[in-house]
């Protein structure tokens, strides 16, 4: 059965109608998404900024204040503790990045009083509706994790099943990326591919399906893995999740399909807190902030049920 956003985007919809926090909101793009995000039914926003620019940005875009409340605060970092706070006591569901940089705005992520730890490591997955893919793909870690360890990588994946399931993905192919498919001693990521596949096969971690290495064509490719004659192994070319070595191959990859690929959309968040944390960048479209803000709606409703 075809995965793809518009089926996350509907069932957003049969759940409780979730909040946003925005942190700093007096952003236009920003303020666009949370402006289509209530009119959709998606998410309802708690604005903390500063309420003057607030309001001008609004009235800029045509966007009807009236049912959202505004925390007046012009002070930056204190917009952002104040903001991350509501999400802290319950107040609201998920928590977004406004106009702030990004480093102050994990230092509120992270606050100790008022933050969103939760004790475990933090990572970021992102989720792909490609045109020509049956299912949605889930990247991880594309812009959090410089390094990972084999530790982190099992943090990773922990992190990342919740989100799979959220989507509608029982139980998760998860594919642990190297440029080669068979383990190399002088390669350390083939060795930790072969490590997380042996842990998943003891059931020390679970919930998903497991089998690396895998190159990248043999992870998403049918044909390829046909022809490779990669017939014994458990992923073939139908991974849900690609698992990058280091960030770079997964931002690389990341960034090429956002701008290559014609018609692809996508929504990513971070995991690992206690609500989900939505970090776009300056440059992703309204589309990929709309898509993140649905995505971090059910994901927050599938936590909530994992409690």
């Amino acid at each position: 059965m075809k995965r793809s956003f518009d089926d996350v985007i509907a069932k957003v919809k049969e759940l409780d109608k979730k909040v946003v926090a925005v942190s700093v909101a007096q952003d236009e793009a920003v303020l666009e998404a949370v402006k289509a995000a209530k009119e959709q039914g998606i998410a309802d926003a708690i604005l903390v900024g500063d309420e003057a620019k607030i309001r001008e940005i609004a009235a800029s875009i045509s966007m009807d204040l009236s049912g959202f409340e505004i925390i007046d605060e012009p002070d930056v970092i204190q917009a952002s503790l104040k903001a991350v706070k509501l999400a802290h006591d319950g107040r609201a569901d998920m928590y977004m990045k406004g106009i702030i940089d990004t480093k102050n705005f994990l230092k509120s992520v992270l606050d100790k009083e008022v933050g969103l730890r939760t004790g475990g490591a933090l990572s970021h997955v992102c989720v792909f509706d490609v045109p020509g893919f049956d299912q949605l793909l889930f990247l991880t870690d594309v812009a959090f994790m410089t390094y990972p360890t084999l530790e982190d990588k099992v943090n990773i994946i922990n992190n990342t099943i919740p989100v799979c399931n959220a989507c509608g993905v029982a139980n998760p192919k998860i594919a642990p990326l190297a440029a080669v498919e068979v383990v190399n001693p002088k390669m350390e990521v083939t060795v930790e591919a072969e490590a997380l596949t042996k842990m998943n096969e003891e059931g020390k971690i679970t919930g998903c399906v497991i089998d690396g290495p895998l190159s990248l064509d043999l992870a998403i490719d049918p044909e390829a893995a046909k022809h490779k004659g990669a017939t014994d192994r458990k992923i073939q070319g139908d991974a849900d999740v690609l698992l990058f070595p280091d960030i770079h191959a997964g931002n690389l990859v990341y960034k090429a399909m956002v701008h290559m690929v014609p018609g692809v959309k996508n929504g990513c968040i971070i995991t690992g807190t206690k609500v989900p944390v939505i970090l776009t960048s300056r440059s992703d479209t309204f589309e990929t902030k709309l898509h993140s803000i649905a995505l971090a709606a059910v994901v927050a409703e599938e936590m909530k049920k994992q409690a």
